[in-house]
């Protein structure tokens, strides 16, 4: 195989393609982590952020796994945020102005990528980004006939990693060393997410949500030893002059245990009293924990009114706009995410079986993050425009309404009369045939006239069985409730709307010819 450089230039190593690189580090797989969460204190949580700020990550990303492990509310967020991007449609785009070749390109990446079953676990892994800063997964190759494809994307924990102390936005593996090792080209996905400015190891949104994290924890148990008394009455023991050490022990016992077990035993010469039962409330904590969580929720979704409702400030068109926040939120980490993705998995994939691919020329992934207009909106306003004059490019409506650009030989949809989408007032104004009949029955003078029965049996009457008269059925049923002729044209028009003018006529005439008839020989009946 001739020499793979990555694109920035850089030789890869060949030992990518046949074993992971965190094969030749196996110690650090076999680390548990620490939890320090147990325990945290402001100064604890302190330290521990100060020491991912000089590039020694583990007890961070611990902390971090943590929180999301004890807290239901920041995992909630977290996981309406990550799973966003899974309902979101994808392709892979060509360049611009792309050759036929890069065209094959392209379809052939979506082609791998569609056929990869995980992934959605791919995109869900990445996004653990958005709270860490970052999220690695380990490539491991395989050859499937001629081609160099992902056996499998595996996720590493971020406690696997630190970054330089002179650098925090360099990336290294801890493999024992000071400065740890690079990891290497076309092994990883490592895909940086930018929740704030700054360092990578300072970048995480996580380190946003520690801090209510950690004094909800204290509203929790505060919360926790207020109900474990609430309600109990304070126990009082007084023990005489000169007790021993263990009629005190015995006293306090019987104190500590009285209130739940409603039972004890005591000396006669000591005495427990019993004062006012504990009281107080429990909105102190409940505030303090809905004060954590509103903040959570905002620094997660941008808000909080499409997280929970309380009942006082929530309303529909609040929530619109929060959720408006949250599509921006969702746009943003698609954005950063096609990025990864593109130069982690895409270029490698090419340049493997490829060849060497100019990297301002690759084909990207793109999600799709468009937001559909109102079709209705569009379907009342367009038609009235574009009649009016109004010279409206198709790629914009394709585009506004979210509408894919029918591709050649495929099937689309048409409308059988367009001209019945506008509105009556735009409609073309053609001649229509002038609806006229004369009576049989009458004379020139427009006398009536009765003539013998042979004549009658003469007149060849249309046959209305069948389908003519499901047809003639509007019409006839227009006249006999006494209709105009305009208004038996339109019913008729309505029904079958795919009739030509001529036939409307034709038939209306030939029905209005037979009610006559119809009407005059039954006349005396």
């Amino acid at each position: 195989m001739a020499q793979i450089v990555d694109q920035f230039g850089q030789p890869i190593q060949k030992e990518v393609l046949h074993e992971p690189q965190t094969a030749r580090v196996g110690w650090v797989t076999r680390e548990f982590a620490e939890h320090p969460s147990r325990g945290l204190t402001p100064q604890r949580l302190a330290r521990v952020l100060e020491d991912a700020e000089q590039g020694n990550l583990a007890a961070q990303a611990d902390l971090f796994t943590d929180m999301e492990e004890k807290d239901g509310h920041i995992l909630a967020e977290m996981s309406k945020r990550k799973r966003a991007l899974l309902t979101l449609d994808w392709s892979i785009a060509p360049p611009r102005n792309a050759s036929a070749a890069e065209k094959k390109q392209a379809d052939q990446l979506q082609e791998w990528l569609a056929d990869m079953a995980e992934f959605d676990d791919v995109v869900l892994d990445c996004l653990d980004g958005i709270g860490h800063a970052f999220a690695a997964l380990e490539i491991e190759w395989q050859r499937l006939g001629s081609d160099w494809l992902p056996r499998s994307l595996t996720h590493r924990p971020q406690r696997w990693f630190q970054t330089l102390p002179h650098d925090g936005n360099a990336l290294r593996l801890r493999d024992g060393s000071a400065e740890g090792a690079d990891p290497w080209r076309f092994g990883w996905v490592i895909h940086r997410h930018k929740a704030k400015s700054g360092y990578l190891n300072r970048a995480g949104l996580h380190r946003v949500l520690a801090w209510p994290y950690l004094f909800k924890n204290f509203s929790v148990r505060d919360w926790a030893e207020f109900l474990e008394i609430y309600g109990l009455p304070l126990r009082l023991g007084k023990y005489p002059p000169g007790a021993s050490k263990e009629e005190k022990a015995t006293l306090l016992q019987a104190v500590a245990s009285i209130g739940h077990n409603a039972a004890g035993i005591i000396p006669d010469s000591m005495l427990i009293e019993f004062q006012n039962a504990a009281n107080g409330s429990h909105e102190p904590f409940q505030a303090m924990m809905d004060w954590c969580e509103r903040t959570q929720s905002k620094a997660i979704l941008g808000g909080t009114l499409t997280s929970q409702a309380d009942g006082k400030t929530s309303t529909n068109a609040l929530g619109a706009i929060h959720n408006e926040v949250r599509h921006d939120l969702t746009v943003s980490d698609a954005r950063q995410l096609e990025g990864s993705l593109t130069r982690d998995l895409l270029y490698p994939l090419a340049v493997l079986n490829f060849g060497q691919v100019d990297p301002r020329r690759m084909p990207r992934l793109v999600f799709d993050t468009r937001q559909p207009e109102d079709l209705k909106l569009y379907s009342d306003a367009l038609p009235s425009l574009v009649g009016l004059g109004l010279k409206v490019p198709t790629a914009w409506v394709y585009e506004k309404l979210a509408i894919p650009t029918p591709q050649a030989n495929e099937d689309v949809l048409i409308a059988p009369r367009p001209e019945m989408s506008l509105p009556p007032e735009l409609r073309p104004k053609e001649a229509k045939a002038a609806l006229s009949y004369r009576a049989v029955l009458t004379n020139a003078q427009g006398e009536v006239v009765y003539p013998d029965q042979a004549a009658l049996d003469d007149i060849e009457l249309p046959d209305l069985s069948g389908e003519a008269n499901t047809l003639l059925e509007p019409v006839i049923q227009a006249l006999r409730s006494g209709a105009t002729p305009d208004d038996a044209v339109e019913a008729l028009t309505a029904a079958f709307p795919l009739l030509s003018d001529d036939a409307i006529t034709e038939m209306l005439a030939r029905a209005m010819f037979v009610a006559d008839v119809w009407g005059r020989l039954n006349a005396d009946s």
